[in-house]
């Protein structure tokens, strides 16, 4: 069986995740999450190969995820920023890791997600009716736009 055709594709999530890309690309999005902004950190704080490095940055850059932006030091110099696409994948990525969190680490993850004013722990993050209700997955249909 073939894989479908992202491009044409009619379900958002097959786009999404073709948009996105794979693992090293969810990785290097976290780090940049987190701070990172040149090629040699990424590399450094990933272990990545440089080769792969620079194929998954160009194709975030080329997806307009990341930005590459002249950090104007000695000679020719880069670092790579989130775009407002890129940080769009906040919630995404702290879904996924919470989820992580309960089912592969029994709810004692190695690190917590914090809000850096309180010092609390981040909420679970919900799916949400018209009016801020949670929804659970049997409460949810998908229906054409």
């Amino acid at each position: 069986m073939n894989r479908p055709n992202p491009a044409t594709d009619p379900c958002s999530l097959a786009r999404g995740l073709a948009e996105v890309g794979d693992w090293w690309s969810l990785m290097i999005i976290r780090e940049a999450m987190y701070g990172t902004r040149r090629f040699s950190d990424f590399q450094q704080n990933l272990g990545i190969a440089r080769n792969i490095l620079s194929d998954r940055l160009n194709k975030l850059v080329e997806r307009d995820i990341l930005r590459k932006v002249d950090a104007g030091e000695h000679g020719t110099r880069f670092e790579y920023r989130l775009t407002d696409k890129g940080r769009d994948l906040f919630v995404v990525l702290t879904a996924l890791r919470q989820w992580a969190d309960k089912w592969v680490f029994q709810n004692e993850p190695p690190f917590l997600l914090v809000d850096r004013i309180s010092d609390r722990p981040v909420q679970q993050v919900q799916v949400l009716d018209a009016d801020g209700q949670p929804l659970k997955l049997h409460q949810v249909a998908i229906a054409a736009s």
